[in-house]
Order: C-alpha cells, then structure tokens, then sequence
C-alpha cells in the first residue's frame, strides 16, 4: 500500500506535521509576576498538546524559554493533578485524561455539535472524506467536531485545534457573515501569513473572495495552506440568521478535483442546510416571478 503525504495547516495526511501553532510564550512573562506560574503552565498545556509523540522537561524548558527548575515543578504538579501524563522511558509529558472534562464542559452547551454529528458522519460515509465542524473563538476558526472516514489516508487534526480564517475554508465560511469591521479587527491580531504561494495575503483580496462565498454559499481553501491538498467549507445559520459555525470536507487535490467538486459541494450545502434547520434556521422565502 502506496501512502500519500501530504501536509496541509489544517490538515496534515499521514505525516505529522508541527507547523508551529501560535500559542502563548513566556519569554516575556516576568519571573517575579504572580501571574508568571499560572502563564507558563497554561503555555506548556498547549505546547504538549501540540506535540504527539510528547514533550520532555528539556524540551519545554527550551521551547519556553524557563529555567529547567521552574519548568520541572509546574509540570510535577499538573502531573499530579491529572493534567498531563509522563512515559517512565521516555521521560516525555503527554496531555492527560483530565483535560476531557475539561473540553467536555467546554463543548457540552455547543447544541449545534449535537445536531450536527449524525449529518457528519452521513456526509463523511458519501464523500469519503473528513468532516469538521468549526466555530470562530477570537481570532481564529476552532474545531469543535470531527468524522473520520476509514482508509490509510489519515489526518492529525484534532477538536480544538485553530486555525487561521483567511487561508481555511471553514474561516472564511465563518467570517464571511461578521461585519468587516469585527474581520478587520481579527486580522490586526492574528495577521495574513503567506502559508504558500496561493495564500490570500492582503484585505482587500479576502474581501472579494468573502463576497464570494455568501453568493456561492461555500468556501474553497485550493492549496492556500499547503500544496496537494483542498478544503471545501459551507456555513451554518442559527435561528437567528446569524453565522453559528462552518461545516468542511478535506481531502488531498487527487480526491477533491474538478471532477469530483460539484457532487462533493453539493453534498456539504446540503448538509449544512440541514444543521442550519436543526438549529432553528429558516432560510428567507424567495418570490416568485410575477408576484
């Protein structure tokens, strides 16, 4: 069996790749701030859970920039709490299971995750690829849900994983319906990196391919994050009519081509119509012609 790697900021296939997530530093925390403890463990929470194969107190001490001391008597402690696990052999921090109840809090009032899992796992079974369910959080698009199809071709991703707006299909399906201003507010913080040469890189860009989205009803991420793969993402309504979440199917560019795009699109409107229905969505009533 032939594996393909491919590497995609939102999705990387087989090969697991560290693109290096923005997560909180403590370089410029002060040692002496009473916040400084609380800082540097929520930063090593978030570096381990970005690491799969773990992290050891070298590692963290480096990434961070503390002193191995420090970094050693944080750790012991959310180890002893449940928060992180460390392999006797290997000497490596590993997320613990603690941290479920934490996301299960967190994501237990998300009724649209309710709603949305069985239409994800249906959509999934007809396309043969993944599905997310995304949420804009701050500055970024959050994964809240993921149904995996079955196959060789696999995917680090992971609910709570984030992800820049501007070059994803589900971030642009999600800022496509804020006002600009809130849009120009998210991209002063979290900036338009160039991820590859097709990454959409300036306002008034991103702009025109927003006004595209709400005409068309879907998003396209056409290799901006990393070459060979694509991402196609559709918006999700509350009863309100406000934008909830996204809805996105990944796959290599093999997978999703020209050839197989418009069965594909067609599948996600629909489904993502129907979680909008289950949230309380009723699309506008178009009149007919002579009315």
């Amino acid at each position: 069996m032939v594996k393909a790697y491919v590497q995609y900021d939102e999705h990387t296939f087989i090969l697991l790749y560290d693109y290096g997530v923005a997560t909180m530093t403590t370089a410029m925390v002060k040692p002496d701030s009473p916040s400084a403890a609380v800082e540097r463990a929520l930063a090593m929470l978030e570096h381990v859970a970005q690491a799969s194969e773990g992290l050891s107190n070298a590692e963290i001490s480096r990434k961070l920039n503390i002193p191995k001391s420090s970094a050693s008597y944080i750790l012991r402690t959310l180890e002893t709490q449940g928060y992180l696990t460390r392999d006797a052999e290997s000497g490596k921090y590993r997320v613990g299971l603690k941290i479920l109840s934490l996301s299960r809090g967190a994501l237990g009032g998300l009724d649209v995750r309710g709603v949305a899992l069985p239409i994800m796992r249906h959509l999934t079974h007809q396309t043969g690829l993944t599905c997310h369910l995304a949420v804009l959080d701050g500055p970024d698009a959050v994964y809240i849900e993921k149904v995996e199809p079955e196959g060789f071709i696999r995917m680090d991703t992971w609910v709570g994983r984030r992800m820049r707006v501007h070059a994803t299909s589900v971030g642009k399906a999600l800022v496509a319906y804020i006002p600009q201003e809130q849009l120009e507010e998210i991209l002063r913080k979290s900036g338009m990196e160039k991820r590859t040469p097709k990454t959409i890189t300036t306002l008034p860009r991103l702009l025109k391919e927003l006004e595209k989205v709400r005409t068309q009803g879907y998003a396209v991420d056409d290799e901006e994050n990393n070459l060979g793969a694509r991402c196609l993402g559709a918006p999700i309504f509350d009863e309100r009519g406000s934008i909830e979440a996204s809805l996105g199917l990944s796959g290599t560019t093999q997978q999703v081509s020209p050839q197989t795009m418009p069965r594909i699109l067609e599948a996600l409107k629909d489904a993502a119509r129907h979680i909008s229905m289950g949230m309380g969505y009723r699309a506008p009533h178009r009149r007919a012609s002579g009315d």
